[in-house]
């Protein structure tokens, strides 16, 4: 069995300024009062507005979960304030693509067919982008689940072996 990680992720509101490293480090101190001592690693995904805090003691980042309630907010220099969503790392919530479906499968029965993988928010259809001609779904369905477990890289849809694939999806044969 993998050993469990205590991560957080502190997700940045998507629409706000870049903020460098070290106003990142003084936000986790001021706002978290973590001490040196109490944090493994601290992770930037820059592009995805996404930090990752891992934790030397799963208390301690169960403390910041409910201190926090999962919410924060981040003070840019201008003024401006970021909503910052935290949560624990691993799971959360992703956007699921799901390829080999016929279009006459509802979105309904795709929810059916996922909702043992966690709960499933919504489904719809991807489309082909404005460079295209023809600008309208392009066969592959998107489902924003909160995942309770990960999800195979195959599994059966109304019958249909479905290929799935998200970020942070553990590689299957």
């Amino acid at each position: 069995m993998a050993e469990r990680q205590y991560t957080l992720v502190c997700a940045f509101d998507m629409h706000s300024p870049r903020i460098s490293a070290y106003d990142i480090h003084e936000w986790i101190y001021v706002t978290m009062c973590l001490q040196e001592s109490e944090v493994a690693m601290v992770e930037i995904d820059g592009p995805g507005r996404q930090v990752y805090i891992k934790f030397r003691d799963p208390n301690r980042m169960q403390d910041i979960l409910r201190t926090t309630n999962g919410q924060g907010e981040f003070r840019h220099a201008n003024g401006e304030i970021s909503k910052v969503r935290i949560e624990e790392a691993g799971l959360g919530i992703r956007r699921v693509r799901l390829a080999n479906i016929p279009p006459e499968i509802s979105d309904r029965t795709i929810k059916v067919g996922l909702n043992r993988y966690g709960e499933v928010k919504e489904v719809k259809e991807e489309n082909w982008s404005r460079a295209y001609r023809y600008p309208v779904a392009n066969g592959i369905r998107i489902a924003t689940i909160r995942l309770a477990q990960h999800i195979p890289s195959h599994i059966l849809i109304a019958g249909y072996r479905t290929l799935i694939s998200y970020e942070g999806q553990p590689s299957t044969c």
